[in-house]
């Protein structure tokens, strides 16, 4: 297990770089924590760190679901928080983003763990004041 200790989102996002380097190209990655705790945050440095697309163009698809970045589509971005039901998250194509060759950062999936392959890596994200916060990394090799 990895863990970070930032102080800022800037720190938020060069923790992101880092982890861009670690990642495999093709993997399930569950980004857990409250609302507000940086899951986005973390992704613009994800994504920027692979080069997918810079981190002015990244934001969170609460209402479109997914985003996706890099040509060809390198990291898919998913927020499940207002899907309800897991036949909603099936729906609009989720089986399918798993066989997709691209890193898949899934936001709120804790909701729907019937869905989730075993094999993924899990980073948590808990606000421990105003502006700092704890990462957590599990699973990553």
């Amino acid at each position: 297990m990895l863990q970070f200790e930032t102080h800022s989102e800037e720190e938020t996002r060069k923790i992101g770089h880092i982890l861009a380097q670690r990642l495999p190209a093709r993997a399930l990655v569950l980004l857990t924590g409250e609302l507000g705790a940086g899951k986005t945050t973390l992704v613009k440095g994800i994504v920027e760190g692979l080069g997918a697309a810079g981190a002015d163009d990244v934001s969170s698809p609460t209402y479109t679901i997914v985003h996706e970045y890099g040509e060809p589509v390198r990291v898919y971005h998913v927020d499940l928080y207002r899907l309800d039901s897991a036949e909603e998250v099936r729906g609009f194509g989720f089986e399918d983003l798993l066989d997709q060759p691209a890193l898949l950062l899934v936001e709120w999936g804790e909701r729907f763990p019937q869905l989730l392959p075993q094999d993924r890596i899990e980073i948590v994200i808990a606000a421990t004041g105003e502006s700092s916060r704890r990462i957590l990394v599990q699973g990553l090799h």
